[in-house]
Parts: C-alpha cells; structure tokens; sequence
C-alpha cells in the first residue's frame, strides 16, 4: 500500500521513502514507494514528474486501488532510501485548473442546474462536458458567477468521511467510489469527491476563462483556463491584436469595422474580377472559334491555352460551347497538362470518351458529363495531344 502525501499536502514538493518494488514494463522502470507525492493519472487529472533517488520521473500510473507506479528513465533498487522532488510549475499549474474546475462546475450547477459528466485535465486547456445545452449568455453568466467565487478568496478544505457519513452530505456529485472518501470542500460553494490536487484558496486559483463551447452527446462541452494559462492566453491575444491593429492602422476597437470593410471591398472586387475575366473569356472564345477546323462535319477548336489554372480551361470551354455545332479540347501549356472537352448541347458527342481516350493515351485521370469532361495529370507532348484530341473528336 502506498500512503499518498498528496492527499494532505498538495503543496509539498519534496519528501522522503523506500522503494518497495521494482518491475521492468514495456514503457520504462515502475518503481513502488512506500510513500509518494507524486500524483498518478486519475480522475481527468495528469501525472506529475520531477525526480526520485536522481533520476527522472516520466509517468506515475495507479497500479491498483492502493498503490502508485512511478515510471522512471533510470534504475532504483528495492530497500533503497531515496528522495522525490516534484516539478511544482507542473504541480502547481494543475493545482490551479483543477480548482477552477470545482468552481466552474458549482457555478454551472447553482446558476443554471447543469451538471458536469466529464472533465480532462489537457495540456493547454481543459474541459467539462455538461449534461445540457446552454446558450452563450448563460455560459457567460456561470463564468462571471466562478470568477466571482474566485476574488471572494474562499479557503478550499480536505476532508475525509466515510460512507455513512457521506450519504447524510449534499455532494454536487455522486461519488464513484464506495469506501472513506477524500473530499474538497469550499464552503458555501461546492462540496465534491475528488482525490486531485488543489490550491488551498479560491483566490490562488486566479481569473478563469471560458474559451470555446461546443455541443458534445446532447451536452455542452466547455474549454477553459485558468490562472497562469489564463495570463499566457491574454499575452498571446494582446499580442496579436496589437499587431493586427498596427498592419491595419486603426485603433484595437477599430479593427472589427475595418476588416468588415475590408470583407466587402475585397467582394466588390472579386465580383469585378468575374466580370472581367468573362469579357475575356467572351473575346478569347471568339478569337478561338474564327480558327475552328471541319472534323467530322463539326467545328472543332483543339488548342493549348496558356494557364495552369483549371478554372480558366473550364470557363473558356463554356463560353465556346454554348454556341451550337461546337466541340472543343482545351489543354494547359505546361506540364503534367490539363485539359477540358466539351460539345454545343445539339451535338451527340460524349465528353467523357473523348478524355478517356485522351487518359488512356497519355496517363492522368479525370471525369465529368457528357457535354464537359475535365481531367489532369496528363503526360504528353501538345503535338501529340492536340493529333490524338483530333482523332477523337473525327470519329466522335
């Protein structure tokens, strides 16, 4: 059994035991205390590292409901005497979140009955998943109300009670363990079985901030940060905003009106752009159809257009079919080719053939209807191509 320090000191950071056992799993050395500070993974909470008997703590896991796994990248032998360090940023990092956490979760229950099913503990930011929808006001509301918890700098107590003890208790939860259970208490506020690691003051845990929302198995799923990684967040935005302001030339409050005009402008001219590339498209196509040649009593347009663009070969193909008696091949001027076919809407031949046959000759793939077929890839000489494309469209 290992007795776990822990759960009455979570502030402690260094401590002394002995080894106990000492096994070789697949991921590295399990090493078992008679005693640890060390946090294993549990309850939505991650590990702690640091280092014991001089060598590094990577993992701590529960190898049972009474004994704690510390997986180390060195050797320790059973009876050594060693001493345990915890990395406190870490610790104290996880401290914070798990703390906010509580009081979220009370805030979300108190103000809108919203129980919390599920939290995680991430590396950036942690979660809990609600077992109800809520709009965005009424998330906004729990937040205001945790932060609220967290400047009235209520103390946060460990307890321990037992079974009948517990049941004759207004727990936000109901516990999943049977047995004496470890509890955190914050009066007035929330009362939970929890066997994590916490702050000793609401106040410790800092400002909490919901960062996204999203709707998770007929719930809500919520993001959030606290303390530390709330203070990162906001250098890393005002950073950002900052610098965007700067690129813009306005105010910070300024930047939402300028990047709406900038949306419009940028669509104004993209409509211009259309309308300018059809004009060409329009004049393009006219040049095109005064060279047509007679294949199969059809005019025919096979040229090489200069564009690597798909979309130009489809439009100009387009505009040039939309005139009856026409059938055309289109194709890029660089290599691997695009090419488009295509036929007027009073003509029988099948697109798709045309560039299957023109696939098959020269590799590449492609697909469409039978009046336009498009495809790329195509690895071939224009003099050859335009030939094949010739034949093709002949004995279409």
């Amino acid at each position: 059994m290992t007795e776990r320090l822990y759960y009455t000191e979570p502030a402690q950071t260094e401590f002394e035991a002995r080894v106990v056992a000492v096994d070789d799993g697949p991921s590295g050395t399990v090493v078992e205390l008679n005693r640890t500070a060390f946090y294993p993974t549990s309850g939505g909470q991650s590990h702690d590292t640091g280092v014991l008997g001089g060598v590094r703590v990577v993992d701590v896991r529960e190898l049972d409901a009474t004994r704690v796994g510390h997986v180390v990248d060195g050797m320790l032998a059973v009876g050594q005497e060693v001493g345990g360090a915890i990395d406190w940023p870490r610790r104290f990092d996880h401290m914070q979140q798990h703390s906010g956490q509580h009081v979220l979760s009370a805030a979300f229950e108190r103000c809108h009955a919203a129980g919390t099913i599920g939290f995680h503990l991430g590396q950036a930011e942690s979660t809990i998943d609600l077992d109800r929808d809520l709009s965005a006001a009424a998330v906004a509301g729990a937040e205001g109300e945790a932060n609220e918890t967290v400047w009235r700098n209520h103390p946060i107590a460990i307890k321990f009670a037992t079974a009948d003890e517990v049941a004759s208790l207004a727990l936000r939860k109901a516990p999943a363990r049977s047995g004496t259970l470890r509890l955190i208490e914050i009066p007035n506020v929330d009362l939970s079985a929890c066997g994590g690691t916490h702050v000793d003051r609401t106040g410790t845990i800092g400002l909490i901030g919901v960062t996204a929302t999203e709707r998770f198995k007929g719930g809500l799923r919520v993001s959030f940060v606290c303390g530390g990684r709330a203070l990162v967040g906001f250098r890393v935005r005002r950073a950002t905003l900052t610098a965007s302001a700067q690129l813009f030339s306005v105010g910070e409050s300024e930047l939402p009106d300028q990047i709406a005009r900038l949306q419009r402008d940028a669509k104004a001219k993209q409509r211009e752009l259309r309308a300018a590339h059809d004009r060409l498209s329009e004049h393009e196509a006219g040049a095109l159809a005064a060279e047509a040649e007679m294949l199969g009593g059809r005019a025919s347009i096979i040229t090489s257009v200069a564009t690597s663009d798909a979309s130009v070969l489809k439009r100009l193909a387009t505009t040039l079919i939309a005139e009856p008696g026409r059938q055309v091949v289109l194709f890029s001027s660089g290599r691997p080719v695009l090419v488009v076919a295509g036929r007027s809407a009073d003509l029988t031949l099948d697109a798709r053939e045309v560039l299957r046959g023109l696939t098959e000759r020269f590799g590449g793939r492609g697909g469409g209807q039978p009046d336009l077929a498009q495809g790329g890839g195509l690895d071939a000489d224009p003099g050859d191509l335009r030939e094949t494309a010739r034949r093709l469209l002949a004995a279409g």
